[in-house]
């Protein structure tokens, strides 16, 4: 048995996951209150006690407790985290005295939601493949023959900081022009919320409803239009770099399939951002959802 803990700026997910499958499962909303390193260590170890005692998971029953964290991830100490309000924690330290004998695992969460999407989901049938996942902000993960790609020392593949303008907005990486500046979920909503003085909480139902009402005259359906443009620019260098057979698009921007899928693969074709169109990836949307970062944590 393996525990998978799927940890995001506002939300945990923990399972208890037996090869793919999610058997047992606990999730809670992280108040702000909640945040910041010892706070967060507490609550994994308070939540992780819980599970082990309910599923009656004696010594040598459990294996491999694998964490999916947001930021940078190197050795399995997480660096920064600016949306837990963590600096830098060596979860595997902070755990092991706890629970000894048992394999902790820490990964960039986007890295772990392309294993399981590659192991269990979309990717599957692929040995040359990317992910990204698109939501806040947008990550990055690629496979070549079969394997996840890692930098020399951190997770590294930081597909969302690609510069696509070099003189362009600011990031909040602190850089200027990304990728992600541009491409995420955020941005997006950002953009229209600003142009049109709405709610910028507005939820992503609202907003697919009110993009697909628009028309080519309206704000909207324009900032749409150069929204999507910005994603091929994107997208175009994953492909004139890593030439990959499949591309999975994860994170929110999976409820934005039927507005942006079609559009994306006509642009991707009939764009002139791509050095080799002989053989286009086919653009996925992940399978997983929300439970990838949690079962692909566990992944060795």
């Amino acid at each position: 048995m393996r525990i998978g803990i799927d940890l995001g700026g506002s939300h945990i997910g923990v399972g208890l996951i037996d090869n793919g499958e999610i058997l047992y499962k606990v999730e809670k909303d992280l108040q702000e209150d909640e945040k910041g390193t010892l706070k967060i260590i507490d609550l994994i170890k308070k939540i992780l006690k819980t599970i082990i005692e309910q599923n009656e998971l004696k010594k040598g029953k459990l294996d491999v407790i694998g964490i999916a964290c947001p930021g940078v991830v190197e050795n399995g100490i997480v660096r920064k985290s600016e949306n837990l309000n963590i600096p830098e924690i060596d979860f595997k330290k902070e755990l092991e005295n706890d629970f000894k004998g048992i394999k902790i695992i820490v990964r960039n969460d986007t890295k772990c939601a392309a294993l399981a999407e590659k192991e269990y989901g979309i990717l599957k049938e692929y040995s040359n493949c990317a992910m990204l996942t698109i939501g806040t902000g947008i990550g990055g993960a690629i496979f070549y023959k079969g394997n996840l790609l890692e930098g020399r020392n951190s997770s590294a593949y930081e597909l969302g900081h690609i510069i696509i303008n070099k003189n362009g907005k600011k990031c909040s990486c602190g850089a200027k022009g990304c990728f992600e500046a541009y491409a995420s979920i955020g941005s997006l909503k950002e953009e229209i919320s600003n142009a049109l003085k709405l709610d910028k909480r507005i939820n992503g139902i609202d907003l697919v409803e009110l993009i697909k009402k628009s028309d080519k005259n309206d704000i909207s359906y324009k900032i749409f239009e150069e929204y999507i443009d910005n994603l091929c620019v994107g997208i175009a260098s994953i492909c004139n770099i890593f030439e990959p057979e499949a591309i999975a698009l994860g994170g929110s921007i999976v409820y934005y399939k039927d507005l942006i899928l079609e559009k994306l693969e006509n642009k991707l074709k009939n764009s002139e951002y791509v050095f080799n169109k002989k053989e286009l990836p086919k653009i996925l949307m992940a399978k997983l959802n929300n439970d990838a970062g949690m079962i692909g944590a566990t992944i060795l």
